[in-house]
């Protein structure tokens, strides 16, 4: 008798324990609201503050929690607080991350993102709106969302230059023996191999120690990141190569589903239109921080384009031969610049 009385009080505690234990589940499956019933959305991308990065993810920020007050609110974490591309990447696919902002790294997961590593491939920005509609929507954003990441707006990381603390960059052969920073993209790497230099690809969080111990002699950036970062600080030399244009992406994973419809669609409108602002500063920006650098004592030179050019053509041939379906590509992104009377 007493056996049965016990397990009956056992049973009775159970029943009582359930509904806690369920809360407990649900609270970490990992729905984005807040306990006040607001949605609270992590952004992380590795911008320094002032970047074009931190700048477009704060005014995307402002527009979404106007639109959505007491009901959407996006935390942006720049500087690589929340990790590198590489992890940040990840942590789009555990869910643990909403958003985030990748460029480079996109042709290290999707092989055919390689095409933004093809030297001078893109003219312009408006050269870029005509790709970004032929060959970013229908080809490489199904791409991505194969491998678990979904572009939801096309941004920008800008034309890139070469800063160095060896000598004036005007031909490739400039480039022999420097120790190059580059980000995480074999084609970046195979680039500057090509040109003569010795290239190593690592965090943009990291650059700045490794330029001023010398562990680098130089890197290559767009002017809103080399400014950002301080990297003239620790440059003497900056070459306008403008050797690639790399786009940025605004990507989300996993968590992306857990949010309502109404909301996916409103934001991932936001994200588009924001580009908008995003290229406006982006010039803006350009014009400003050359003057800001070379004003900050770093020596500016006009390099020898063509002899760049020619340089870079094996990587394209190389590009065609190795990955499915690039040559067709980029003859289309070419393509677009003369039948856009670009």
């Amino acid at each position: 008798m007493r056996i049965l009385l016990s397990n009956r009080l056992m049973q009775l505690r159970l029943l009582r324990f359930v509904p806690v234990l369920g809360c407990i589940m649900l609270m970490g499956c990992g729905n984005p609201e807040g306990t006040e019933g607001i949605i609270e959305l992590k952004f992380g991308h590795v911008g320094a503050p002032g970047s074009l990065f931190a700048l477009s993810a704060e005014e995307f920020s402002r527009r979404v929690e106007e639109k959505y007050e007491g009901r959407v609110k996006v935390n942006v974490f720049g500087s690589s607080q929340l990790g590198g591309d590489e992890l940040m990447l990840q942590k789009l696919k555990l869910g643990t991350l909403d958003l985030a902002l990748p460029s480079t790294i996109m042709s290290s997961r999707v092989e055919l993102f390689g095409i933004f590593e093809m030297p001078y491939l893109v003219k312009s920005r408006e050269h870029m709106r005509k790709i970004e509609e032929h060959v970013i929507w229908p080809v490489l954003v199904p791409a991505a969302a194969e491998e678990g990441y979904k572009i939801i707006a096309v941004w920008e990381n800008g034309f890139r230059h070469v800063t160095n603390n060896t000598r004036p960059v005007v031909t490739p052969g400039d480039l022999v023996g420097i120790k190059l920073r580059t980000p995480r993209g074999i084609w970046r790497v195979k680039l500057f191999q090509a040109f003569g230099a010795n290239p190593s690809p690592m965090p943009l969080s990291e650059v700045f120690v490794a330029l001023q111990t010398g562990v680098m002699d130089g890197q290559e950036n767009p002017l809103a990141q080399i400014y950002a970062s301080k990297l003239h600080e620790v440059q003497s030399y900056m070459s306008l190569t403008g050797h690639v244009y790399t786009p940025a992406y605004v990507t989300v994973g996993a968590s992306w589903n857990r949010i309502p419809e109404d909301l996916r669609t409103g934001i991932a409108d936001i994200a588009a239109e924001t580009q908008r602002f995003v290229y406006e500063t982006a010039i803006s920006m350009d014009s400003d921080f050359l003057v800001a650098l070379s004003e900050a004592g770093v020596e500016v030179n006009e390099p020898d384009r063509e002899a760049f050019e020619r340089a870079s053509r094996e990587i394209y041939d190389e590009f065609s031969r190795s990955v499915e379906g690039a040559g067709d590509l980029v003859k289309q992104s070419l393509d677009l610049v003369e039948s856009s009377g670009l």
